[in-house]
């Protein structure tokens, strides 16, 4: 995707129409004759970011391939409520695999497809938080030591949402989930616990990482695109609000994904083999209490004693905005 200059013709927005750029350079979404590669028939709840984020990056993943792609998809929310048996919502060639053994699959089809010399089909492997940053960590650093050939996407949710939102090592500090209730002294996950992927995903110095959330649909559009231009590992982390596990209105959850960009809790940026290249700047800064506050797993931080826990939250925030100058301050 060739990037261009977009005039605002609004003042006052940020919003810019589809129809102010050339045919060639609009969405893959914004065309009647889109692939639709997640359809009708599937069973996600009202307001799930995560079905949104998977059918844009499938769509493009589709388009980018000229339909020659194979799918690994883990046990979790997305492999639940797209394929209750005997049905499914995929359109492209799909396989379920265990929670934790997606990518080790993925490898398996791409090793498969090369040996037979069919190295003009694709493989895109797809988990959640649980599936990817926890049991399936195993497996997802030897697809990204070996460098195969396939693009695995995170969709973090940050719990075990299908399962009755127990934590993960993708659960934010102070988070109440069911193994983590929010009771006792210090409520909730505790802090200085999990593990940040897209970092553990740069330190194996792969062709490509990024991060990005369906608030910005062109941006995460855009990295699937780069992703899909190039060969090895490839890793892209999509964070997807999710109103029952977070406990927020359906209607909430791009705000959710945008308020967490714009405060700095979650940076959205680029990386290849290693090396930062690109980072989403911040264009009106968020207080954190934006993000957490319209959820109700972060309700005891509004009530009395969870002050220490809040202004915790704002130095987290602080912190990713100095490490990746999301103000562009040191430009």
């Amino acid at each position: 995707m060739t990037t261009v200059h977009i005039p605002f013709l609004q003042t006052g927005t940020l919003a810019v129409g589809g129809r102010l750029l050339d045919d060639a350079e609009r969405s893959v979404q914004s065309h009647a004759d889109r692939p639709s590669s997640l359809t009708k028939g599937h069973r996600a709840c009202q307001g799930c970011a995560e079905a949104l984020a998977a059918r844009w990056v499938m769509d493009t993943a589709v388009e980018a391939s000229d339909g020659k792609l194979v799918v690994a998809n883990a046990t979790g929310c997305l492999e639940v409520f797209s394929t209750l048996y005997p049905e499914s919502a995929w359109k492209p060639p799909w396989i379920h695999s265990l929670f934790a053994n997606a990518a080790a699959v993925a490898t398996g089809i791409a090793a498969s497809l090369h040996a037979q010399g069919r190295d003009d089909v694709r493989v895109l492997a797809q988990g959640g938080d649980g599936g990817t940053v926890d049991i399936g960590l195993a497996a997802v650093s030897g697809m990204f030591e070996r460098n195969d050939d396939v693009l695995y996407v995170c969709y973090d949710n940050q719990g075990y949402m299908n399962t009755g939102v127990q934590r993960s090592s993708a659960t934010p500090a102070a988070a109440r989930t069911a193994t983590t209730p929010a009771v006792g002294r210090s409520p909730g996950q505790a802090f200085g616990q999990g593990k940040s992927m897209v970092k553990i995903a740069m330190a194996h110095e792969i062709p490509y990482v990024a991060s990005a959330t369906p608030a910005d649909l062109r941006d995460l559009e855009h990295k699937v695109r780069t992703a899909m231009s190039i060969r090895g590992a490839r890793y892209l982390h999509v964070l997807v609000p999710c109103p029952v596990g977070w406990g927020s209105a359906s209607s909430q959850s791009i705000a959710l994904a945008r308020a967490a960009v714009q405060s700095g809790i979650f940076p959205v940026v680029e990386a290849r083999a290693g090396e930062l290249t690109d980072v989403q700047r911040i264009r009106e800064r968020a207080d954190v209490e934006e993000y957490l506050r319209p959820q109700a797993r972060f309700a005891h931080l509004f009530k009395p004693g969870g002050e220490d826990a809040l202004a915790r939250w704002r130095a987290l925030a602080d912190a990713n905005i100095r490490r990746y100058d999301l103000l562009g301050e040191r430009s």
